[in-house]
């Protein structure tokens, strides 16, 4: 199969965001990566989280917690700065650590109530590592021709060991997939508008998010769970986003995921899991979706290390997996329903 005749990949935001359920709790959460010194310097990474409680989704709800990450990355992940509000007693000796799966572990290690009481601040050092690997495309949708000037400054071995190192990584770039291929026009990797994330009808459905000058890139997530009235089963609806700023002010989406799970509200047992692709870089990635069919009848409590175990590198996609890693708060966020 050629590149012309390959079926397109899903490229249709889902955004904005519902307006808030009723007796519900819903977790945001945002990443914003900028340059402010240029692109060729370090990268400021600034984190916000917010969990925010809603009886009636006319009236304004209750703000339950909040917190704010800032850090500053090398080019090549290094964490070189890093503060919190609230700070957690321990998190300066992430310091010349190298965001990925390593720091991930070695937070868990060293902060492991971080994880343990799913504090709002964790979420967003969870996503320090994705944001970190996927963020610097946003040049690229900032200025198209960057990826060709990268290209052409790279010589044909250096290309080739960069493909190569990608291969395998994920469903998407598993040994012989397109995404291994070089395209020389960005729009054939993301070209869908991200939307709007906060919906005009419930202005209140998403905390502030944090702005910068020129090329930038979010994370952002949503979380909503509450309990199904005729069901009884606990019912969660999330989202998930990766997008990066245009000159023209809009915002182009990377990868996007609707994600929605019934649990058992007594055992936690996963009942039903529907992901859904919304924008995906590659024709092959939605195909990542069919294995996640293995967690049914897991429990949340132990999604983090079930994703681990059966989804990792091309037996699943790395951003369905952050988003269904994120399922291990919900244990936590039920007890404020």
């Amino acid at each position: 199969m050629n590149t012309d005749t390959m079926p397109a990949p899903p490229r249709e935001t889902a955004n904005p965001a519902p307006a808030r359920p009723a007796n519900s709790l819903r977790r945001t959460t945002s990443i914003d990566v900028s340059w402010p010194d240029g692109t060729d310097q370090p990268r400021l990474f600034v984190g916000r989280v917010r969990d925010y409680r809603t009886e009636s989704p006319d009236q304004p709800g209750v703000e339950l917690g909040h917190a704010e990450l800032r850090a500053v990355l090398e080019d090549d992940k290094t964490i070189r700065k890093i503060s919190a509000t609230p700070e957690p007693s321990r998190l300066q000796e992430i310091v010349g650590h190298r965001a990925g799966g390593h720091l991930r572990m070695f937070i868990r290690e060293i902060m492991p109530e971080l994880v343990e009481n799913a504090v709002p601040l964790y979420l967003v050092l969870d996503d320090l590592s994705g944001s970190a690997l996927v963020s610097n495309i946003s040049w690229s949708m900032w200025d198209p021709t960057l990826m060709l000037d990268r290209r052409a400054n790279m010589s044909d071995h250096e290309f080739e060991a960069m493909m190569a190192g990608r291969a395998n990584v994920c469903w998407g770039l598993a040994e012989g997939n397109s995404g291994l291929t070089f395209r020389r026009d960005v729009k054939d990797v993301a070209a869908a508008d991200a939307g709007e994330l906060r919906n005009p009808a419930d202005p209140l459905g998403w905390h502030d998010f944090a702005l910068n000058e020129g090329p930038g890139f979010r994370r952002a997530r949503r979380i909503d769970v509450w309990r199904d009235p005729a069901s009884g089963l606990l019912t969660v609806d999330s989202a998930f986003q990766d997008s990066a700023k245009r000159k023209d002010g809009g915002r182009t989406a990377i990868h996007e995921y609707l994600l929605r799970v019934t649990a058992d509200p007594e055992t936690l047992e996963i009942v039903s899991l529907e992901p859904e692709p919304r924008i995906l870089p590659f024709w092959e990635c939605p195909g990542a979706v069919a294995n996640t069919q293995r967690l049914v009848g897991s429990s949340l409590r132990d999604i983090r290390d079930e994703v681990l175990r059966q989804l990792r590198g091309p037996e699943g996609c790395t951003h369905l997996n952050d988003a269904m890693r994120a399922l291990a708060d919900v244990p936590v966020l039920v007890e404020s329903l």
